[in-house]
């Protein structure tokens, strides 16, 4: 692995430099080791070196972080690109690029082009599409079973009327005759340092390198058109909120014959009145009589698919969870199906007839003072607060 060298070293500046110092040894040396000046070898990665550490000791963020945590500090948070594409080599030069061998474009360019010196930007060949996303919005139930899916999505297609070319039919598009082709166009001038090249990108074809004398009329000459699409998507059972499922293709279109994106379809689901999932699981309360509690029954228990009959032992005690094995919801990977928890809360009426309130004085008097800590409702109470302890 090869060491980098202290950015301060190379630029042969010291540590408390200023802006201006840090400017003007990156000048001296950029204009001494720039490929288009210096045909020695080794020129064009030691410009690339000294412009590597001027794009972050010109900077006061990468700078602070560099004088802070080293090169670790700089490789961890930035790109190259982050670290070149910001050198304003105009302020620097007074124009941005080299001449002599026909110039390569930007600063960003020398290093991400591919070559130095006589670089040229490529014609923009075939793009893929924009992907696509939609929420889609759903019940708990159609989670747990699945279902098909419809709504609707406004996306980009490529214009049936010209094939996504852009061209009225019949014609098409020419060699763009400001650049050549290229992209980019060109002017020279000259500096106290030597004659520059600025290179931009071509304003007749916005660097597409082609232009169309006659475009289509259904679609502007842009090549797509916007369309309301039906999608229809089979749901499988057992997503969840955040859900991802991919519809390849279904995105925008792509340009000059390139792919369509993708759809991505996030499911939301939607809360629930009586269940709450917790992954494959669903739990939910239940009250039940104080009747049925002490002596037992069966108790109706609704699920996702249904309601079922719930055996309930007598004695049964305040916040006991009982489970329903299988009854919860299948995995979304085949692995087996959660189960439904049921917590039993016992329900106290608020009014009661006189029939009832005879009957539980006569309770109450069977099984002893409540006050002196006797009788069924004394042991229901002193578990409730054993339990919160």
């Amino acid at each position: 692995m090869t060491t980098k060298r202290d950015y301060y070293d190379i630029l042969g500046v010291k540590k408390t430099a200023g802006k201006d110092e840090i400017k003007k040894a990156y000048r001296k040396l950029a204009v001494k080791y720039h490929p288009d000046k210096n045909k020695e070898a080794g020129a064009e990665d030691k410009f690339k070196e000294i412009s590597e550490a001027y794009g972050v000791l010109s900077d006061e963020k990468k700078k602070a972080q560099y004088d802070r945590f080293g090169h670790a500090g700089i490789d961890s948070r930035y790109s190259q690109e982050d670290i070149f594409k910001n050198i304003n080599f105009n302020d620097i030069f007074g124009g941005s690029s080299f001449g002599g061998g026909g110039g390569f474009g930007s600063i960003f360019d020398v290093f991400f082009s591919g070559g130095m010196g006589g670089a040229r930007r490529a014609k923009k060949g075939p793009r893929r599409g924009s992907d696509l996303q939609y929420r889609l919005n759903i019940t708990l139930e159609q989670a747990a079973k699945g279902f098909e899916a419809k709504f609707s999505i406004r996306r980009h297609e490529a214009c049936k009327a010209c094939n996504g070319s852009g061209a009225k039919p019949g014609t098409s598009s020419k060699t763009c005759p400001s650049c050549g082709g290229s992209g980019q166009t060109q002017s020279a001038r000259k500096t106290p340092f030597g004659a520059f090249t600025t290179v931009s990108t071509c304003s007749n074809c916005r660097g597409e390198g082609e232009v169309i004398d006659v475009p289509c009329e259904k679609c502007r000459g842009t090549g797509v058109q916007s369309k309301t699409e039906k999608i229809s998507l089979k749901i499988p059972p057992g997503v969840d909120n955040g859900t991802n499922l991919r519809m390849h293709g279904k995105g925008d279109a792509g340009e000059k014959g390139g792919a369509a994106g993708d759809l991505y379809v996030v499911i939301n689901v939607k809360h629930h009145p009586i269940f709450e999932r917790h992954g494959n699981d669903i739990y939910m309360e239940r009250e039940i009589s104080f009747p049925l509690a002490a002596l037992g029954g069966d108790v109706e228990v609704p699920t996702l698919n249904g309601d079922v009959k719930l055996k309930v032992p007598a004695g049964t005690q305040p916040e006991t969870v009982f489970r329903l094995r299988g009854k919860g919801i299948k995995s979304l990977h085949g692995r087996g199906t959660g189960d439904q928890h049921v917590k039993v809360r016992l329900r106290v009426p608020k009014k009661m007839s006189h029939e009832e309130k005879i009957l539980i004085e006569r309770l109450r008097e069977i099984e002893g003072s409540e006050d002196k800590g006797k009788g069924i409702f004394s042991k229901v109470d002193q578990k409730l607060k054993d339990k919160f302890k």
